[in-house]
């Protein structure tokens, strides 16, 4: 029976997909749109969107267990609609769940809690993907990242971890009703993350620390929404606690221990070269 992966195509589910691969299961992703998928050899591609649950019929049909997101569409809109995702997943014989979380609960945490299954949420800290969002176009034409906040602290998580600890979970299970905080082994400051990109691109990256209406002339000019920014100015100048402590899920879960950044920035090392 196979494992359905929801938001197959996104960084985290591809980890996801991967793992499970690596493990030998069958996988089923699912995606709006199976055509621009591109994912690997012998997963079974099918056509869904969770925010339209007359859509995932097929994609739950004798699944044994799914992996989920708590938002649907290029908006991220949390879904509203997580009881009749739950039920579905019931119906359809689904046992054991992972969801994603990271965001407030919401409804489909709730239609989880009450259902009968195995659910275990994964709420993971910062991506380490997000570097290639936030930096790689200042490296690559100026080798400079400009950022506020250079001595805020994070236990930055490799997005391929949390991937690995949702497959291990779907697989293996043993954490249901568990909420998992999926962070990176070690916690680091801006500046540090920095430095080690540079380390890892065998040359000197430049920090210029913004002021915090510097920071927000500078989002505002690449089309960041102002409630986007004031969540980032909010986050960032504001670390939850949670967001920079670690924790030893990875290497509990998976069974070794957690990548750090420093492996990160190698693997992703050409993404920031001109």
């Amino acid at each position: 029976m196979s494992i359905l992966v929801t938001g197959a195509t996104g960084t985290v589910g591809r980890h996801v997909v991967a793992e499970l691969l690596r493990r030998g299961l069958p996988v089923r992703a699912l995606t709006r749109d199976p055509s621009r998928a591109t994912l690997p050899a012998g997963v079974e591609v099918v056509a869904g969107d969770l925010a339209v649950p007359d859509s995932l019929g097929a994609a739950f049909d004798g699944a044994a267990a799914a992996h989920l997101i708590n938002f649907a569409g290029d908006g991220y809109a949390p879904l509203e609609n997580g009881r009749a995702i739950a039920d579905l997943a019931v119906k359809s014989g689904v046992r054991r769940v992972t969801l994603l979380g990271g965001r407030a609960e919401g409804d489909l945490e709730r239609a989880l809690a009450a259902a009968d299954l195995d659910w275990t949420i994964l709420n993971p800290v910062e991506f380490m993907a997000n570097t290639l969002q936030w930096w790689a176009p200042s490296v690559r034409a100026e080798d400079v990242v400009r950022e506020p906040f250079g001595s805020r602290t994070s236990s930055l998580v490799h997005e391929a971890d949390i991937g690995a600890v949702a497959a291990a979970v779907l697989a293996d299970g043993g954490y249901a009703g568990e909420s998992l905080v999926v962070t990176g082994p070690e916690r680091i400051t801006t500046t540090e993350k920095v430095r080690i990109l540079g380390d890892a691109l065998g040359r000197e990256i430049r920090y210029v620390e913004l002021t915090e209406d510097e920071a927000r002339a500078k989002w505002a000019a690449d089309g960041l929404p102002g409630p986007l920014i004031d969540f980032l100015i909010d986050t960032l100048g504001n670390p939850p606690e949670v967001g920079r402590t670690v924790h030893g899920t990875v290497e509990r879960v998976t069974g070794r221990p957690a990548r750090p950044f420093a492996q990160w920035a190698r693997e992703n090392a050409d993404a920031f070269r001109p």
